[in-house]
């Protein structure tokens, strides 16, 4: 009797495993292209392990582009120690001599005129302020002619030497230190004599020769 119960009980299950895998075949239909139906177990299997180990290296890369000690990208752009901070009155001066010495020259030569200004008020040989330098007296006389005649007064600041000067702030800066201009052809015989024989000839631009 439990024989027969137990040969039936065994039917049973056979049957609802038959429906079992034809519903899984089903959903297999429905979920899968017909490109996969036809690959093999050993393909799906190696499909799967592939996925699977191309999915480990992408979340290791991105693990490393978030951990990794050696990401500091482009922190040198995003701080400039060259930059020079002035205040309205200082950035105003320093145009307005600029545009003085310098507004007949080229983007590049004002902007050379501009360095020689920073350059004393970096050096200890000079006062450290752009208005100190400016207007600086040496032996009773100003440093700049703009300001001794008066036309440091009378220019208008073109927005070309604004685009200059603020480029100078910024860091940019090819005066190789020179801490004098001077136009030669402009200029007294014995003043420029002092030039010749005092100070280190660095290069010339324009109307202008730099000197250290």
């Amino acid at each position: 009797m439990y024989k027969h119960y137990a040969l039936i009980l065994c039917l049973s299950m056979l049957v609802t495993g038959v429906f079992a895998v034809n519903a899984k075949e089903v959903d297999l239909d429905q979920e899968f292209s017909g490109e996969i139906l036809n690959m093999t177990m050993e393909e799906l299997q190696e499909e799967r392990e592939a996925n699977d180990i191309d999915e480990v290296f992408h979340f290791g890369d991105i693990l490393q582009s978030i951990s990794s000690p050696k990401r500091t990208v482009g922190y040198h752009v995003l701080v400039n120690e060259d930059v020079i901070l002035l205040d309205d009155e200082s950035t105003e001066i320093l145009c307005r001599i600029v545009e003085a010495e310098a507004g007949s020259e080229d983007e590049k030569g004002r902007m050379l005129v501009a360095n020689v200004i920073m350059n004393r008020v970096e050096s200890s040989r000079f006062p450290n302020t752009v208005k100190g330098v400016v207007f600086q007296k040496g032996g009773g006389v100003y440093q700049f002619s703009p300001v001794a005649t008066g036309s440091y007064y009378r220019v208008k600041v073109s927005e070309k030497t604004r685009k200059a000067v603020e480029r100078v702030l910024m860091g940019e800066d090819e005066s190789q230190g020179a801490l004098y201009f001077v136009n030669r052809h402009a200029t007294n015989p014995d003043n420029m004599r002092w030039f010749d024989t005092r100070c280190k000839a660095l290069f010339t631009y324009g109307r202008h020769e730099f000197f250290s």
